[in-house]
């Protein structure tokens, strides 16, 4: 048999008999994936591996301990035979011919009437690939596509029909601070997968060009003093798609529950009977100052650190210049906050980090102290979105340098 003359076929055996000639490693393995697709698995085999002899214990497996007779196959839809005994193989793999019952050889796969291939699995997909009579070849194969469909590279959304009367889910997934492999690999399954994404201004947009074509993209994004579409309606679009039966991925910036309005949205999905689930991302808070070689706690200098809103002006936050400050949409009130903290216990000269656009095209970081910022921060022309940070890790980076030269 070529691999040409193969006709590839997807078994449906839950339930029906399975005879498996031959106990070792490669019945073993045969066993697990026969068990795992609802077959009832009968096993003659002198002897047995210990996982098989459990099986037999437990009742999830018939073990006739003997050798194989003619007439075992009796009733069967398929047999494997791996008894590493040529001649038995080929007395089983004979009288499977004669009843026409399709057999499978692990001895000599050009007397098997079928091949066993290489499966991989993902979100109800499944792949079978065949190396054209060499298992390695094909089992490399399998993992190369395994790793494309568990990094969300391959297609695997569901083509629905109209009929199809489906309950629909929202997951509200963190994108990340912004660059598209910072997502993490559970929310890029789930973008991959989806059949509406609800966007937000700051996640991973380069990610979209990578969906079906007929993935439906709604742009709900909020600039600086600019929310088009307010939080309440964008809830009622989450509901509303998972209504109509589809799967709706709420791709946010950072984390959905760092001031990303994720509560919120769980909670109204919650109380509209739609099934929701919240995939952590990474927050600006944190990988946006780790861009600027900035760590928000650093042995024997932070020991703690405050993520804070700057919608509104940051009054005095408790410590001193060893417990960071994060600010996240703070340039508006920047010169407001900046004195409020250099007036407390951090002082005028405690040094402090404007990094704009994170991982985007605009990057910039701009390094100043509390007293002078207002200053840099109006010459040069910050712009959101930034994140800044406050207290003594701001020179850990400058420190390096130094003792590097």
């Amino acid at each position: 048999m070529t691999q040409s003359e193969l006709y590839p076929l997807g078994l449906r055996i839950a339930g029906r008999k399975v005879v498996v000639i031959g106990g070792g490693k490669v019945g073993t393995r045969r066993v697990h994936g026969l068990l795992a697709a609802g077959a009832s698995v009968t096993l003659i085999s002198l002897e047995a591996t210990a996982d098989l002899a459990d099986l037999a214990a437990e009742g999830s497996i018939t073990w006739h301990q003997r050798g194989f007779e003619s007439g075992d196959l009796a009733g069967a839809w398929l047999v494997q035979t791996a008894t590493g005994v040529a001649e038995v193989d080929a007395a089983v793999t004979q009288e499977a011919e004669a009843h026409q019952i399709i057999s499978v050889n692990a001895a000599e796969a050009e007397k098997s009437t079928a091949w066993v291939p290489a499966v991989a699995r993902f979100d109800g997909v499944t792949v079978a690939a065949f190396g054209g009579g060499d298992p390695r070849r094909g089992m490399a194969l399998r993992d190369a596509i395994q790793d494309q469909l568990t990094e969300g590279k391959l297609p695997t959304a569901a083509v629905r029909k109209a009929q199809e009367k489906l309950a629909g889910t929202v997951a509200l997934v963190g994108g990340g601070p912004g660059a598209e492999d910072l997502i993490t690999v559970r929310g890029q399954r789930l973008l991959y997968a989806a059949d509406v994404v609800v966007t937000d201004r700051l996640g991973p947009r380069a990610l979209l060009q990578h969906l079906h074509p007929g993935v439906e993209v709604i742009d709900v994004g909020k600039g600086p003093s600019n929310h088009p579409v307010p939080q309440d309606q964008i809830n009622q679009i989450l509901v509303d798609q998972a209504k109509l039966g589809k799967r709706v991925v709420r791709l946010k910036g950072g984390d959905p529950y760092v001031f990303g309005r994720g509560g919120e949205e769980l909670d109204f999905c919650v109380a509209n009977g739609v099934e929701v689930e919240v995939v952590p991302g990474v927050s600006s808070a944190i990988a946006v100052p780790a861009l600027a070689g900035i760590p928000v706690t650093h042995r024997g200098v932070s020991t703690s650190f405050t993520v804070i809103t700057g919608h509104i002006a940051v009054s005095e936050i408790t410590g001193g210049r060893d417990h960071t400050v994060v600010i996240l949409m703070g340039v508006a009130s920047l010169a407001e906050s900046a004195a409020n903290l250099a007036a407390g216990s951090r002082g005028a000269d405690c040094p402090i980090a404007i990094i704009e656009d994170g991982y985007g095209q605009g990057q910039r970081i701009t390094r100043s102290t509390l007293g002078e910022v207002a200053k840099v921060a109006a010459e040069i022309g910050v712009k959101a979105p930034a994140v800044i940070v406050i207290g003594d890790v701001v020179n850990e980076r400058n420190k390096e340098e130094e003792s590097n030269e």
